[in-house]
């Protein structure tokens, strides 16, 4: 039964797709967010329908769309410099087979992000993507929620749909993106236009942001923690009362102590003490044997190539018995351990070149959209009033997933793409206003040329 349902509703898609042909690109993004083809039973598993998406949102813009105010900005340039590299170092990686699994849904994500900005030309479509990167987040996110309101959750424990835990259904991915799009949908909630708000949509605004706020609870992910307080910092920063809502944050967190998990607070408090805990001692072991290996290898070698690392470390943790409490030291050997940092990822993966491109092109949006912000701050106009609030949404939900990825490998990560695309797109767009805006009364202002001749 759930597979005929999802059959039905992207086949609905597809349809309207024919006559609206951005939502071609939208249901793209649904597939490649939420993965319906892993909530299947059978019959997704067996159609490509991620390729299928892909195919029709090109050919549908090749042959429909408008094309003569498209351009190709140099972020745009610098992910398709990142997409070669990334297929260099595939070709030539250490572990060829991994590095080519891997690589397989990696180009798809950065090609989609290449082509993506080509059709944001309209405020409508900007908006419809946030809106449509929120919603399909939020289908695990509400999941996620309610199953924490319910039972608790628990450190690996908390069930997203699915067995497995890759991509945004692994915990500590979307503890960080939940937290990530908050900004987001609060600017969905004060300046959207498809869903215009009022108390209905505002509502499930807050639900939502309560819903992402839990996440972090439900699967003890600590960095699920760690962007909650970026992210309220940030929101302190911005506002114009932080002396008040600062300390009533402060009482709200320690008032909400008492209500949490005693394995969530046990966790977290692994944050100040890494040797206490083997995961983080291990991240440390990981990040270091990195440094390590670029030192030989400058270029990287290729996907996956954290499986050949080994190191051996201390740990150390409180025991109390009858003896009383004495802290344990222990000897752990481990090996073919995965980065757990986006930095990390890049750098061991793709070398210095690949890491430089990497954080070029991150530092290049956060710049752009610094400037966006500022030039539009203070605008009140109908047509310009959500422009500042959108960039500032957009900005601050990327210097969380930036945080968050220090301690996550979510460097190739789809919806991280997706964000960037929708910072280049929200750029080229109002270039392309601007230059209209410049142009209409230079054409006003034009003398006609006399007419002459017979008719």
């Amino acid at each position: 039964m759930r597979d005929l349902f999802f059959l039905a509703f992207l086949g609905a898609f597809f349809l309207l797709g024919l006559r609206r042909p951005f939502l071609l690109v939208a249901v793209y993004a649904y597939i490649d967010i939420v993965s319906p083809q892993r909530l299947s039973y059978f019959l997704l598993n067996r159609i490509p329908i991620s390729a299928i998406a892909f195919a029709l949102a090109v050919g549908a813009w090749l042959l429909v769309d408008k094309k003569t105010d498209c351009r190709f900005s140099m972020r745009q340039l610098l992910l398709l410099i990142l997409l070669a590299w990334c297929g260099y170092t595939t070709a030539t990686a250490d572990f060829p087979l991994n590095a080519h699994t891997k690589w397989e849904w990696v180009w798809k994500a950065m090609i989609f992000a290449i082509f993506l900005p080509l059709t944001l030309r309209t405020r409508l479509r900007l908006e419809a993507l946030a809106l449509f990167m929120v919603l399909c987040a939020s289908t695990i996110i509400i999941n996620g929620g309610m199953k924490t309101a319910l039972s608790g959750g628990g450190y690996g424990v908390l069930n997203l749909m699915v067995d497995n835990n890759s991509g945004l259904y692994e915990g500590s991915i979307i503890s960080c993106v939940a937290i990530s799009l908050i900004p987001l949908i609060l600017w969905l909630a004060k300046h959207g236009t498809i869903f215009p708000p009022d108390w209905r949509v505002r509502g499930f605004a807050y639900a939502l942001c309560f819903a992402c706020l839990l996440m972090p609870i439900g699967t003890e992910a600590r960095t699920g923690l760690v962007c909650i307080v970026i992210l309220a910092g940030m929101m302190l920063m911005r506002s114009k009362r932080r002396f008040i809502y600062g300390p009533l944050m402060a009482v709200a967190a320690l008032a909400a102590i008492p209500f949490l998990p005693a394995s969530f607070t046990q966790r977290m408090s692994t944050i100040e003490n890494h040797q206490g805990d083997e995961s983080a001692s291990t991240r440390l072991a990981v990040w270091k044997w990195t440094l390590d290996y670029v030192k030989e290898h400058p270029g990287g070698g290729g996907f996956d190539n954290y499986l050949q690392n080994s190191f051996t470390y201390f740990t150390q943790e409180r025991v109390i018995d009858s003896g009383g409490s004495r802290v344990e030291r222990r000897l752990v050997t481990d090996k073919g351990r995965a980065y757990h940092s986006a930095y990390f990822e890049m750098l061991g993966e793709q070398g210095y070149f690949g890491f430089a491109l990497w954080l070029l092109i991150h530092l290049i949006c956060f710049i752009r959209t610094e400037a966006i912000r500022r030039r539009y701050r203070g605008r009140d106009g109908p047509s310009e009033a959500w422009v500042a609030p959108f960039a500032l949404a957009l900005q601050q939900g990327h210097v969380i997933y930036m945080i968050g990825s220090l301690f996550v490998g979510i460097a190739y990560q789809p919806f991280i793409f997706m964000m960037l695309s929708l910072q280049i797109g929200l750029d080229t767009y109002l270039a392309r206003k601007q230059r209209e805006t410049v142009r209409s009364p230079a054409m006003a202002l034009r003398p006609l040329k006399p007419v002459t001749g017979g008719v």
